[in-house]
């Protein structure tokens, strides 16, 4: 659902649409065969450079975990089909692509973001969930509530629930589940297959090497991305990064905009956030950040919120909402 601030808003989205760069897709187009181009000649650097390919390596598989992301919402062409072989490459290994395509088209419905029993994306649980997960499960959860902890443990338990999720789907005989994994299985095959004849590098190192830090960087960004507020335009954050990691996530980490425009292509999203920000930001409720060092500096070892979603205990709702508000105002406010 597309959401403009008001017609001089929308009247300049459509100016932008009209743009060359926008009817060409050029920064897209060049996107995927930078991706795809950086992939291979940094696998056949392997051979003599050894480990120092894996840190250049760990960032295309992010910047292609971004690019599949793009490649969702209708970038860069208009064939869903089309989009969909350009991001099939599994260089990220763990997840399907049908699966998260899936996953996050449901992710952006607004009215049910952020809980737990509707939002596949959601790194919030419910009431059923936190108590099957004991004590010590409860104990990662919150750490994974920390920016230390969401690197450490946040891939384990990314994957640990995708995966509980989907022998759920299979035990109830949803359709394309098992066709889904099938096919991932042996893309991921044919790669570290391919990966290993082309370069020599050994699957393990491009599994664990690779792929496993790729996801743990990649989930820097879903980290405090969103909170539970009454409003739903309240519940997307505006992080302001104007470093490397922005351009690693493709500026979706100016989420607000995204979530309100979602058709918009990545590299128009920060003139759109400039010429309406202080709109922007009163319409988030003033969830922002400077960036991911004040991320750092607040939370690395300090949890963002519960991990129990407040809908899970609707007698302290407002109380919790009110009090994250509040938090984070004394927070914006400390020198």
């Amino acid at each position: 659902m597309t959401v403009y601030l008001d017609a001089r808003h929308r009247r300049l989205v459509k100016m932008l649409s009209h743009t060359f760069a926008a009817r060409s897709e050029w920064p897209t187009w060049a996107l995927v065969f930078g991706v795809y181009g950086s992939w291979l000649t940094l696998l056949c650097g392997w051979q003599s450079l050894g480990y120092w390919t894996l840190p250049p390596l760990i960032l295309v598989v992010v910047l292609h975990q971004s690019l599949q992301h793009e490649l969702i919402h209708g970038h860069p062409t208009r064939w869903p089909r089309a989009n969909a072989m350009l991001a099939y490459p599994p260089l990220g290994l763990w997840f399907p692509f049908p699966l998260y395509r899936d996953s996050h088209l449901a992710h952006h419905h607004r009215e049910t973001l952020t809980d737990p029993r509707l939002d596949p994306e959601s790194r919030y649980v419910d009431a059923e969930l936190w108590e099957r997960r004991g004590q010590a499960g409860r104990a990662l959860l919150w750490l994974d509530k920390t920016l230390i902890g969401r690197i450490l443990v946040g891939p384990a338990l990314a994957l640990h629930g995708m995966l509980d999720h989907e022998v759920r789907r299979w035990r109830r005989g949803e359709p394309g589940v098992l066709r889904v994994w099938l096919v991932h299985l042996a893309l991921g095959a044919g790669l570290l297959v391919a990966v290993q004849e082309l370069s020599g590098m050994p699957a393990a190192v491009y599994a664990l090497g690779i792929a496993w830090p790729g996801l743990a960087v990649a989930l820097i960004r879903s980290f405090y991305e969103h909170r539970p507020a009454q409003d739903p335009a309240q519940r997307c954050v505006l992080n302001e990064s104007g470093g490397a990691l922005r351009w690693l996530f493709l500026n979706n980490t100016l989420h607000l905009v995204h979530h309100d425009l979602p058709g918009l292509p990545w590299y128009l999203i920060p003139r759109v956030y400039r010429a309406r920000r202080t709109a922007y930001r009163m319409r988030s409720g003033d969830f922002v950040f400077s960036g991911y060092r004040e991320l750092g500096r607040r939370f690395a070892w300090r949890a963002v919120d519960g991990p129990l979603h407040p809908t899970a205990q609707p007698w302290i709702h407002g109380l919790w909402i009110q009090a994250t508000h509040i938090s984070l105002d004394l927070d914006n406010t400390t020198p």
